[in-house]
């Protein structure tokens, strides 16, 4: 005998249907995911191919699905393909930077990066195919002006940055997360009102021919992993 579906209650909308998937599927899909990102690494040499803008928007749309605190969902990410407008935020980026290493940054700081090479030339702000600033909004605006508060800003926004640059990986696309600091001259720059904050900028595109990256490696899965 079929059983009546409860009403759903006011407010509420059914879950979206999907297919059930058995125990051995769920273990294909996790191991292929798992996999395919394993072979995720920061890029800091791109070409400069062209990326279809529908291919970021539909890997932005996927970001912007991410589960955030009360659904305030307290995120704007621009999309930066403007030449001129990227040479000024490498040229203001590459200041905060020369700041940092030659004054700022502490020399166990300095020796963590040590590895990677990294220094204050961000050549990748202009060659790469864009950029995305993200910015962290701690409250928004009502129609007559007044504060609406967010929740777990950083939480939020941190969780659909990782979904966004997985998003881009499975596009096949590469990615480096840049954060100079201080990073208010994006207000300015990108034109974005005072309640935002910059979070980060990610810089997309394709890997230059030849590209290498640092020979580091993960911590072994039981250092990071506990099961109770």
């Amino acid at each position: 005998m079929s059983r009546t579906p409860e009403p759903v209650p006011p407010g509420r909308v059914p879950l979206p249907a999907r297919p059930p998937v058995d125990d051995a599927e769920m273990l294909v899909r996790a191991t292929r995911l798992r996999d395919d990102l394993a072979t995720r690494r920061t890029v800091r040499d791109f070409s400069d191919r062209p990326v279809p803008m529908e291919v970021v928007d539909a890997c932005l749309q996927a970001a912007a699905s991410a589960p955030s605190g009360a659904n305030r969902q307290p995120w704007h990410f621009v999309v930066v393909t403007d030449a001129a407008t990227r040479r000024r935020i490498r040229t203001e980026a590459e200041a905060e930077e020369r700041a940092f290493y030659r004054e700022r940054a502490p020399d166990d700081w300095l020796e963590a990066l040590a590895p990677l090479g990294t220094d204050e030339h961000k050549p990748f702000l202009e060659e790469a195919a864009c950029l995305i600033v993200i910015f962290a909004q701690h409250y928004d605006l009502d129609a007559d002006g007044g504060k609406r508060k967010h929740y777990y800003v950083h939480e939020s926004v941190g969780i659909a940055t990782g979904m966004l640059i997985s998003a881009l990986h499975q596009a096949g696309l590469a990615s480096l997360t840049h954060t100079p600091s201080p990073m208010r001259f994006l207000n300015a720059i990108l034109d974005r009102p005072p309640h935002e904050r910059p979070f980060l900028i990610l810089v997309v595109g394709h890997p230059a021919p030849g590209a290498t990256v640092p020979a580091i490696a993960r911590r072994p899965f039981d250092h990071v992993v506990t099961h109770r």
